[in-house]
């Protein structure tokens, strides 16, 4: 499996090589379209190759997802925190307060309420 693995990420890489090497003409990229930049006095424009564009736009769009998701998980973070030093106070044996009723109609997170109602058929 381990081959495999390498073999794909061998290929993705020859695939992304390709497309760089088809795609290195430059391409201006500039703030404003012309129209806006003649009423404003000023613009920024700057010539790059194609797949550098590309490239970070992608890198980009990782960047922020993984932020997003990594802000939206917050609450399931703290819960499991909360969770984990109620079990080791009771592993302990010292005395815990009692967490708070959730109801389970409600789900906190969206997603996993998108996923409840495929289980059960909703």
């Amino acid at each position: 499996m381990k081959y495999i693995r390498y073999a794909f990420l061998a290929v993705v890489l020859l695939l992304c090589v390709m497309l760089a090497l088809a795609n290195r003409a430059p391409v201006s990229l500039a703030l404003w379209p012309d129209t806006m930049t003649a009423f404003l006095g000023f613009g920024y424009s700057v010539s790059l190759p194609l797949f550098v564009i590309v490239g970070a736009a992608v890198g980009l769009g990782l960047v922020l997802g993984l932020i997003w998701e990594w802000l939206r998980e917050h609450g399931q973070r703290a819960e499991t925190a909360h969770l984990r030093r109620e079990v080791q106070q009771l592993r302990s044996g010292g005395a815990v307060q009692p967490a708070p009723a959730q109801t389970a109609s409600k789900p906190k997170d969206q997603v996993l309420a998108i996923l409840d109602g495929a289980e059960t058929g909703r």
